[in-house]
Parts: C-alpha cells; sequence; structure tokens
C-alpha cells in the first residue's frame, strides 16, 4: 500500500499546486491580463495544446507549476500586460492564488466533516469532585472557553494546551449566558484527583450536535488552528527554537502523506489522516506564500505597494525590471534554500 499512498500523495501535492496557480490564472482572466501559459508541473512538457492565447501544459515534474502571464516583470505596450494593470488588479491577482489554497483547506475540512455526528466543544459541562476552580468568581458549569492569554480558542483541545504552555496564572475569557467574562490573573494548574493517575484540571467538556451549521463552524475553527500552527512555527523559527534542517519540502511532504496513510489502522483512516493532512499543508502553503519575500506571492505584493508609494510620491514611473531582479535573487536564493531542504528531505528518508 506505501506506493498507492505515495501515488495518492504526489496527486493531492500536485493539486495543491494546481489550485494555486488556477487562482492565478482565473483572478488574471477576471482582470483582463494576458495568460501566455498555464502549467502544471515542472520540467519538459509531457502535453500541451494552445487554446486561444494561452498555451496549456502538463509537465514532467510534479513538483510546481505556473501562469505565466504577459509583462510579468518588464514595462509593456501591451494593455493587457500585468504591469499595464492598476495596482489594486495586479494584488488581487497575487492574492488570488494562497486564496484558493487557504479556501481548498477550508473545503477538504468541510467534507471531512460531512459524516461527523457531534463534536466535543470548550464548554464545561461539569467538573470533578473537588474542583478548587468552581466558585463565584471563578469558572461556571456552562461557561465556554473563548480566549486564553489573548489565544482564541477554537477547539476544547485548545484548552489544556494553552494552560500547560504558560506559567500557571493566566487572562482567562469565557462566555458565560451570552456575555464575555474576563477572569484576570486566574491561577489554576493540574491537581489531582482521587482515583485519577495524572493530574488534571478537572473539567467535563459537552458536545454539539453536527447540525450543518456547527459542521461549517467547526471546519472554519480547524481550518484557523492550522492558520495558528503556522504562524507558531514560522516563530519557533524566527526565534530558533527550529532550526532550517527541521524545514521540510515536496519531498518530505510527500514522505509524511504516505507515511500517515501507512500509519492507519484501515483504509478509510489511512484515507482521512491523509485529506487531513492535505487540508493543513494547503493552508500552510497559503500563508506562506503570503510572507513579504522576494519571488513569494506575498514579496511581490510587498514591492508593489512600496513602487506605488514612490511612484506617488516621486511622481515618477520605476522600470518594473528593477523590481524582476529582485524577485530573480530571490527566485536564486529561494531555489538554494528548497535544494537544501530536498536533499536533506531525501536524507531523512534513506536513513530512517
Amino acid at each position: 500500500m506505501t506506493f498507492l499512498y505515495v501515488i495518492l500523495a504526489i496527486l493531492l501535492f500536485g493539486l495543491l499546486v494546481g489550485i494555486h496557480e488556477g487562482g492565478h490564472f482565473l483572478a488574471a482572466k477576471a482582470c483582463g491580463v494576458r495568460v501566455d501559459e498555464f502549467a502544471l508541473g515542472m520540467g519538459p512538457a509531457l502535453w500541451k495544446k494552445q487554446k486561444g492565447e494561452t498555451l496549456y501544459a502538463l509537465r514532467l515534474i510534479p513538483f510546481g507549476g505556473y501562469c505565466a502571464m504577459a509583462g510579468e516583470d518588464e514595462a509593456s505596450d501591451d494593455p493587457r500586460a500585468f504591469t499595464s494593470q492598476p495596482p489594486w488588479k495586479r494584488i488581487i491577482i497575487l492574492c488570488a492564488g494562497a486564496f484558493m489554497n487557504f479556501l481548498l483547506g477550508f473545503v477538504i475540512v468541510c467534507l471531512l466533516y460531512t459524516s461527523a455526528y457531534a463534536f466535543r466543544n470548550a464548554q464545561i459541562e461539569d467538573f470533578m469532585p473537588g474542583c478548587p476552580y468552581q466558585s463565584e468568581e471563578g469558572l461556571h458549569v456552562g461557561d465556554r472557553f473563548y480566549k486564553i492569554d489573548g489565544q482564541r480558542i477554537y477547539q476544547n483541545t485548545d484548552v489544556g494546551d494553552f494552560l500547560d504552555q504558560g506559567d500557571g496564572v493566566y487572562d482567562i475569557v469565557v462566555l458565560r449566558d451570552g456575555q464575555k467574562v474576563t477572569l484576570k490573573d486566574f491561577a489554576i494548574t493540574r491537581v489531582s484527583y482521587e482515583g485519577e493517575s495524572r493530574k488534571m484540571y478537572g473539567f467535563y467538556f459537552g458536545y454539539d450536535l453536527a447540525t450543518p451549521g456547527v459542521k461549517l463552524q467547526n471546519a472554519w475553527y480547524t481550518t484557523m488552528e492550522f492558520a495558528r500552527w503556522v504562524r507558531m512555527g514560522l516563530r519557533e523559527l524566527i526565534h530558533g527554537r527550529v532550526s532550517v534542517d527541521e524545514m521540510t519540502g515536496p519531498v518530505g511532504i510527500v514522505d509524511m502523506m504516505a507515511e500517515t496513510g501507512e500509519q492507519a489502522e484501515t483504509v478509510s483512516d489511512a484515507l482521512y489522516s491523509i485529506f487531513y493532512f492535505t487540508a493543513f499543508i494547503a493552508v500552510n502553503l497559503a500563508i506562506m506564500n503570503m510572507l513579504p519575500i522576494p519571488a513569494l506571492d506575498g514579496g511581490r505584493v510587498f514591492l508593489l505597494l512600496v513602487t506605488w508609494l514612490i511612484e506617488s510620491v516621486t511622481r515618477k514611473k520605476l522600470d518594473p525590471k528593477y523590481e524582476g531582479y529582485i524577485h530573480m535573487a530571490g527566485m536564486v536564493l529561494l531555489l538554494g534554500l528548497m535544494a537544501f531542504i530536498m536533499f536533506h528531505d531525501i536524507v531523512r528518508i534513506v536513513t530512517k
């Protein structure tokens, strides 16, 4: 089954890339920009077809793709060139790929949750006997955790996760009778309870029946949870608590998808886990692509805004080729990083 999971993982990764580039393509067409080529994959073409002004191609290497627009990084007299468009249109086109990845992640989670009959929530249904946090000034039955130290609580597991990370004193916001109630500097730690082998906080959480609205809400909460995981991972990387060696690229992602399938007890569980992981990767790609780094969509948006600001102040048109040079330098560095990460991914796979 490993081989089949690898094939499925490659196809799903190709879907992520295709959806991303498809977002750029659809936005460009909607904004009247001429698209010269829309390709899935990189390298030699396995199939290509000219339809109208656009060449559609399927290329050999399944990791990558592109939407080549007229005048993308150079001045052009063509009124339909990318650089001839007003800034707001260019920003829409650049952001469309990340938006489609984020939307895909949300849609996949929605589909995974269609068979759910209930979702455990972050509302306190009851307390364990002797729980010290139940009081008039403290927590009540029916309280639903909303924030802990400013972090939004999306799922009941978030409660334990954020309480375990702190120093034992928190600013907790709960929803109580439809109102937000803040417990300032609330001291709470795990304690021992009779009959329990480990320390616990002492809450029993309730359930929400999986109505269509609740399914959509929980799919959105899960998607936002994915986004938070990515943000926290970036913070760990910036602070040096995670090294570049621990990053993974397309090869590592495909391997992780296949391994996720292999570790499941049944085929249905494997497919669920793989698609859940795919949804996370989709959100991950959406956020990472919008970072203000040259060659990434976020970097292009950032430089576009800087260029627009300079041109507004100086009343002089800047040559787009200079922005193209910056993106070219960023692309070289990015490809170097990708090669480094791919090498480590391959080493990990061979030696594990």
